[in-house]
């Protein structure tokens, strides 16, 4: 009918996964020379370009969008279509820039103000510097690719992979402290950490500061970064041991989201190894991040999401929660890969896991693609 605004999840989550199944694979392969090496994909750089500012926003913008008239998202799945295109076969030239940087606009013009104008305590409104940021970073990335000059690249991938665990940390502590909460009131129960805002606002400020220490030219303050990565894990890591998974056990939904959310902690300590004691390298310490946090919640939200607008219930396949295990298993194959010379093997793994995980997502979501009442006009 005319004026109603379908869901943008309907929509971005079923070719983010599809794409994310195909891409990450198909770099690894050809990493080794297994299928031809694409352009956009034959290097690291391209590589976390795909995985971050292609997939990571896509379900950015089908979780954030929510309805939205049918020419805004016809035009961002368009731009977001073609800029995988582009990006794949010409990551350097105009038509890839304008189209990447067009979506990462659109889904800022769609979002942010929105998110500025709902909240009033300054916790609440990190979604929106949270998603100017990345928008920023993937633009500046495209422009500078462009241009030829990889050098500062790598920076700003590590500022684009704090803010969106950033991002995720904030997301997700929102989803399980009232899903903790309403299910132990179920059993007569009741949960006094909730939110925990002091964790909360604590976190946010130690990642703050973290994502400004990495913007800044010297060399010298990367052990701070560090630090503050470090005390932005304890801090995490205590929150979630305040919301009890042992009376979760049987909301496997919930697990899997605290499971990202231990990922988090995982990833948040091994960058700061790697920039603190070099204990093994930053490329391979951004894997837990990249994969464990981002793979196990990503999946979990985008299951979660459709279950719930499809179904009116929380409960998914046991498939979807083996799909989940996977994830693990890749991020954990990723590492070892990175820190242990043992050849191929580990990183097939690893890419077999993740492909594997997020084709059984794909399924699930066009096999339940019911479309919930869309949001009038």
């Amino acid at each position: 009918m005319p004026g109603q605004r379908p869901f943008a999840y309907l929509y971005f989550f079923p070719v983010a996964a599809a794409f994310s199944a195909i891409a990450l694979p198909w770099s690894v392969l050809a990493r080794f020379g297994l299928v031809l090496a694409l352009p956009g994909l034959a290097g690291p750089l391209g590589h976390a370009h795909e995985m971050l500012f292609g997939f990571a926003m896509a379900v950015v913008a089908g979780y954030l969008l929510g309805p939205q008239p049918r020419r805004w998202i016809r035009l961002m799945l368009a731009l977001w279509l073609v800029g995988r295109l582009a990006f794949l076969g010409w990551p350097g030239s105009l038509f890839a820039g304008i189209a990447n940087i067009g979506f990462l606009v659109a889904l800022a013009w769609r979002v942010v103000p929105r998110f500025s104008r709902s909240a009033k305590k300054w916790r609440n409104k990190a979604v929106a510097p949270l998603i100017l940021g990345l928008c920023i970073a993937g633009s500046l990335f495209q422009m500078l690719y462009m241009a030829g000059k990889s050098g500062p690249l790598y920076g700003l991938l590590l500022e684009a992979i704090l803010l969106l665990s950033t991002l995720m940390f904030f997301m997700a502590g929102r989803m399980l402290a009232p899903g903790v909460a309403g299910h132990l009131n179920k059993q007569g129960r009741e949960l006094e950490a909730r939110v925990q805002p002091w964790l909360e606002g604590a976190v946010l400020a130690l990642m703050g500061g973290a994502v400004v220490l990495n913007l800044l030219p010297w060399e010298a303050l990367r052990p701070l970064v560090g630090i503050l990565l470090v005390l932005a894990a304890v801090a995490t890591l205590v929150r979630l041991l305040r919301w009890p998974a042992r009376y979760c056990l049987d909301r496997p939904d919930l697990i899997a989201l605290m499971t990202g959310y231990l990922w988090l902690v995982v990833g948040w300590l091994s960058i700061a190894a790697a920039l603190l004691v070099e204990l093994l390298p930053l490329g391979t310490a951004l894997h837990g991040l990249t994969i464990g946090a981002l793979g196990t919640l990503t999946l979990t939200v985008m299951a979660r999401t459709q279950a719930q607008r499809s179904h009116k219930a929380l409960r998914m396949p046991f498939v979807l929660y083996l799909a989940i295990a996977m994830i693990s298993l890749s991020a954990l194959a990723r590492l070892v890969a990175g820190s242990v010379p043992m050849g191929m093997g580990p990183y097939l793994v690893a890419a077999a896991c993740w492909s594997l995980a997020y084709l059984v997502l794909l399924v699930f979501l066009l096999r339940s693609r019911h479309s919930p009442k869309p949001s009038p006009g």
